[in-house]
């Protein structure tokens, strides 16, 4: 390791120059990835006859391969990228996001993993329609879907921009060359969801979850080496190199702490990401995925270890990146923020490991796109499409035909907004996601499960009101407007002084799902809820379902 001592020092001077003289490497490894997933995608996708099989995987996978499936689809390049250049910037803070993001998985296990396997078929809205009124309430959890789909489809192509233009060399000012590789990016996951369905997503994913834990546990040790093998040097070296002020990284307050405001922000978030998980589409359709709910139990239990480990990795890795490049240069480099894990791969490791770093971020944000496109594209086809617009007319193969037509749609848009919030932290754009979950969705999936008194009314009132204040918050904030870092940074017309809305759009769900149930006259079938508690705790009656 002694060889690598000598290079951090050189690095932020010829850091450019090296990287541009490898990127032939870079790309090489990058093809071969692409490849590789690519053969296995066409391999998964020969078994895609039934609605259920381009879903649900036909529900042939055990609780460890989902689970892992789970871990992929949930390290994505928020984790990866942005939480590790959080943690090389603002350091204790920025540590926050990974504490935040695995607690939220507690959350899940506990309220909602077991009991939505056991109610539904393939989306959120068969549970949350299953003891409503199917029309609205299916239209409702179709929009919400789609809403906390688009956003989270933003901070992955935001990430694929920031870190193919690192992987290529590209000027960060060069948004044309960007906006091209976020194209490409877009392309990429539309062929492999069209062609592989649920079954050669999760494949992906299992691929990529192995690889990128794989890729940072190298990277971890390496650091470590580095260091003595003592986390304590490597905090210290990590002072260091931030010059005065650098103890701030030790402590919390630095991102967060500064003002009252910034400390309310910090309970927003906290809060967002805590209760967002519970609610995340992509994530809960992962549960259809598996036979039985043993099974489902089994899958969040082996997601909550890899995502535990993994995230004790990114404390190694944002303090390294910290240690060994430095805040300025890492906000200077194309992707600024999201850059600091692909430069710290290129310190320790030089440009094949770069190269594979690279490729594993690419292929995070690949599967985790796919699993959203996927989820959104069943949203609509199953929800909207064969339950409200062709209602019995609709068979599975039709159905199917729609869910890939609108996958070109949402790849075009996510496209679109990718372009947009290219250079935006996405770590911070995930967490807006979890908001939008959490308000839109979470309300409604607990009053549903846990409230027989529950009505039509109380469901609409709360989706459509959790998502419409999360949305008003998030355009009338910081992030948008006002400030130099916001995605319009000439205007200013914000007037919500949190950067995440969590804090009153959660609250506001909850009550409007509590006035809108009280407010109602009418009540629902009690068969129906009684059939639904007895499902939901014991399983009794879901295999009817599965068999759609």
């Amino acid at each position: 390791m002694g060889a690598y001592m000598s290079l951090p020092a050189a690095v932020p001077a010829a850091l450019a120059t090296q990287m541009k003289d490898t990127t032939w490497i870079n790309i090489l490894i990058f093809s071969a990835f692409v490849a590789i997933t690519l053969v296995v995608v066409f391999r998964a996708s020969r078994n895609n006859k039934t609605a259920a099989d381009y879903y649900a995987a036909g529900r042939s996978f055990s609780g460890g391969q989902n689970g892992t499936a789970i871990a992929g689809d949930y390290l994505s390049a928020a984790s990866f990228l942005g939480i590790t250049g959080a943690i090389a910037v603002n350091g204790y803070d920025g540590f926050l996001y990974s504490i935040g993001f695995l607690v939220a998985w507690l959350v899940a296990l506990l309220l909602v993993a077991e009991l939505l396997r056991n109610t539904g078929k393939f989306t959120m809205a068969d549970v949350l329609s299953f003891r409503l009124k199917q029309r609205p309430v299916r239209i409702a959890a179709a929009t919400t879907t789609l809403m906390v789909c688009f956003f989270y489809l933003l901070a992955q192509m935001a990430g694929a921009g920031g870190l193919v233009s690192l992987l290529l060399g590209l000027d960060s000012k060069d948004t044309l060359g960007q906006a091209v590789v976020i194209t490409v990016v877009g392309g990429l996951m539309i062929l492999y969801v069209l062609i592989g369905g649920m079954k050669g997503t999760t494949w992906v994913q299992i691929i990529k979850a192995a690889l990128l834990i794989v890729g940072a546990a190298a990277m971890t040790i390496i650091v470590l080496a580095m260091h003595g093998f003592n986390l304590s040097t490597l905090l210290d070296a990590a002072v260091a190199k931030a010059g005065d002020g650098g103890a701030a990284l030790l402590n919390p307050g630095k991102q967060y702490g500064a003002t009252g405001t910034s400390k309310l922000d910090f309970i927003s978030l906290a809060l967002a990401l805590v209760l967002g998980t519970a609610a995340l589409p992509h994530v809960l359709m992962r549960f259809y995925t598996v036979p039985t709910a043993k099974e489902a139990r089994k899958s969040v239990v082996w997601a909550i270890w890899l995502i535990g480990v993994f995230y004790l990795f990114t404390l190694v890795l944002g303090y390294g990146a910290g240690a060994l490049i430095g805040a300025k240069e890492i906000l200077a480099a194309p992707g600024g923020v999201n850059a600091a894990a692909p430069l710290l791969a290129f310190v320790i490791g030089g440009p094949v490991l770069l190269g594979f770093i690279s490729a594993v971020a690419f292929a995070t944000i690949l599967a985790v796109v796919a699993g959203l496109t996927i989820t959104a594209a069943a949203s609509f086809a199953h929800d909207i499409y064969a339950n409200v617009i062709a209602k019995d007319k609709s068979n599975p193969q039709m159905e199917v035909k729609v869910a890939r037509r609108t996958v070109v749609v949402i790849g075009v848009v996510a496209i679109g907004g990718g372009i947009l919030a290219n250079g935006q932290n996405v770590a911070f754009l995930v967490a807006l996601a979890f908001a939008v979950a959490a308000s839109a969705n979470l309300p409604t999936i607990l009053y549903s499960l846990f409230w027989k008194r529950f009505t039509t009314q109380g469901a609409l009132w709360s989706m459509y009101g959790g998502l419409a204040v999360a949305i008003i918050l998030i355009a009338f904030s910081p992030v948008v407007s006002g400030s130099p870092k916001a995605m319009i940074p000439g205007a200013s017309f914000a007037w919500f002084p949190l950067a995440n809305p969590g804090l009153v759009s959660i609250p506001v769900a909850f009550f409007l799902g509590w006035l809108g149930t009280m407010l109602d006259k009418s009540t629902e079938d009690p068969a129906k809820q009684a059939e639904m508690e007895v499902r939901s705790l014991t399983g009794v009656g879901a295999e009817k379902a599965t068999n759609h």
